[in-house]
């Protein structure tokens, strides 16, 4: 079964099918297809994950490594409590990183 979560945004609002087992969700009885609004926007709990790949990409950009890419993917997961929040595969979160290098531009003098 799953429920409905209706986000408010700047421009309208947004609904977000979710299982009832995410954390967050309590089903109360027949809960399948019924529409829970949110109090938080959309954008605001996406700014949440926003900030945290800002975060993880100030780590990968500190001078240490100097990769000439980084990329970063993450699933996002909407629930009722905590917004927006990075998914999880089996029990841990996931995030995966890549970094690249080009080859080094070297003429001969």
């Amino acid at each position: 079964m799953t429920q409905l979560l209706r986000f408010p945004t700047a421009d309208g609002q947004v609904v977000v099918e979710v299982s009832e087992t995410e954390p967050g969700v309590r089903p109360a009885g027949r809960t399948s297809g019924t529409v829970t609004d949110v109090g938080r926007r959309f954008e605001d709990a996406l700014a949440e994950v926003r900030d945290a790949a800002a975060s993880a990409l100030d780590v990968f950009r500190d001078g240490r490594l100097n990769p000439d890419e980084v990329t970063i993917t993450f699933g996002v997961r909407l629930n009722a409590e905590a917004g927006a929040v990075i998914a999880k595969t089996t029990v841990e979160g996931h995030l995966t990183v890549q970094l690249r290098w080009g080859a080094t531009d070297t003429k001969p003098e």
